[in-house]
């Protein structure tokens, strides 16, 4: 067998992997509220890419509503025109909060990201759509390195 038949046995496909095995547990979150200077603070506190903007109780979600997500592409396009301070996560989070099962497949994360042109998924609980975790771009990434 040569090497690169023996690398290619080695690595599982993503149809193998799940989403539970390569997302970041935990969920950074914001009211709908926050200022954008607060929003940035906390992505370069955490060294993140993305801030979940949440609002009131939904009748779908248990807990507070998944409303949006901040990333840091949304944040360095409002400080482009200069508007940072006026904006808050409410208007800023124009990324869609595209949820995903922790049991789903990383193929079927990477099908999602590609239809709705997102980097972060927000991982939940199956039965009470609870955010539980994100994974991103990266994550997939790394997922394919290995």
């Amino acid at each position: 067998m040569t090497e690169l038949m023996q690398e290619r046995s080695i690595h599982r496909d993503l149809t193998e992997l799940t989403v539970a095995e390569s997302m970041h547990p935990g969920v950074v979150t914001c009211p709908l509220e926050t200022p954008l200077r607060h929003v940035a603070r906390m992505m370069a506190l955490y060294r993140i890419h993305a801030v979940v903007a949440y609002g009131e109780d939904d009748d779908d979600i248990e807990g507070p509503g998944l409303w949006g997500v901040v990333s840091d592409l949304d944040l360095v396009r409002a400080a482009v025109p200069g508007r940072l301070e006026d904006l808050t996560a409410r208007g800023t989070a124009v990324t869609p909060a595209v949820t995903i099962a922790r049991e789903d497949t990383l193929q079927h994360a990477a099908q999602l990201m590609s239809e709705h042109d997102v980097t972060h998924l927000i991982v939940v609980d199956r039965g009470r759509k609870t955010p539980v975790g994100v994974l991103s771009t990266l994550d997939l990434a790394r997922a394919l390195a290995t």
